[in-house]
């Protein structure tokens, strides 16, 4: 087994496709196919399952795969440690962020990062708080943002996110200053479904009150377009608004509800050079 091969089985996993891996290494096809198969003869195991659901891993595949990022990861931390060494600054950095986060806060942070580390590649993976969570803790990504609850992984906090109460304009509810979660006993009700969730189930448990939700939504703009159409009305976070919404109102809550958003890593001992740095320009921006 050598590194190029093991750097290919990767991007396949990664990429859950021979072509886009390939395509993301300079291989053709064909080459993707010839590494994994010598890959795999070494090895004595099918590590991949070809059918028409795409790529997924073999049992052996899931077992040796934590391990094939360890080992990838501690030569990239070689190369970079060599690379300081000779006053030069190379790698990547693959980072995991939620929709509203990466809207908001990743051009900003990596437009910083970039004026400091020009020749550093900067990944993105977007998703929902459990899938970061996983990529985080299986080390397809270095780092990522989440917000509590997190295990399994280190947190360091950087802001609190208020949640608010959005209705459409002209609901009975709009001319409030400010709502209580009794205001929304028999209210049809759109929960978001996008990791806030459990904070807000929470808060209705602890008020012994059972929200009347009406529909399930994973997408922060698909609720806002429902409750601009008079659908329901709902929490979410203050991030994930728009700076000028049209058709709704934010209210605040009484008692105030709001998620702490923070960077999310495996082990701070074990992260790389770049990616260290990388953590100390987000630390900067939040916390100075």
């Amino acid at each position: 087994m050598n590194f190029f091969q093991l750097e290919v089985f990767l991007h396949v996993v990664e990429h859950g496709s021979f072509t886009k891996a390939g395509d993301r290494i300079g291989l053709t096809q064909s080459g993707v196919s010839h590494n994994i198969t010598a890959l795999e003869t070494e090895l004595g195991v099918t590590l991949l399952k070809r059918d028409r659901k795409g790529i997924t891993l073999t049992t052996a595949g899931e077992q040796v795969i934590p391990h094939m990022r360890a080992i990838a990861a501690n030569l990239a931390h070689i190369e970079q440690k060599i690379a300081a060494v000779n006053g030069m600054e190379i790698g990547k950095i693959t980072i995991g962020s939620f929709p509203s986060f990466t809207a908001k806060f990743i051009p900003k942070l990596f437009s910083i990062f970039k004026e400091k580390y020009p020749n550093i590649d900067l990944l993105i993976h977007e998703g929902g708080y459990e899938e970061i969570l996983k990529w985080t803790e299986e080390g397809t990504v270095d780092i990522g943002f989440a917000a509590k609850p997190v295990k399994n992984v280190e947190f360091i906090p950087l802001l609190n996110d208020p949640l608010s109460a959005i209705v459409y304009e002209g609901h009975p509810l709009s001319g409030k200053s400010v709502l209580n979660l009794k205001d929304f006993i028999d209210q049809p009700f759109i929960m978001l479904r996008s990791g806030c969730e459990t904070l807000i189930e929470d808060r209705f448990l602890e008020a012994k009150i059972k929200p009347n939700i009406s529909y399930d939504i994973k997408d922060n703009q698909t609720v806002l377009s429902m409750v601009a159409g008079k659908l329901g009305i709902t929490i979410m976070p203050d991030l994930a608004l728009p700076e000028k919404p049209e058709h709704i109102k934010r209210l605040p809550l009484y008692p105030e509800l709001s998620r702490e958003i923070g960077l999310v890593m495996k082990s701070s001992k074990h992260l790389s050079p770049v990616a260290m740095e990388f953590t100390k320009v987000v630390q900067g921006h939040f916390i100075g």
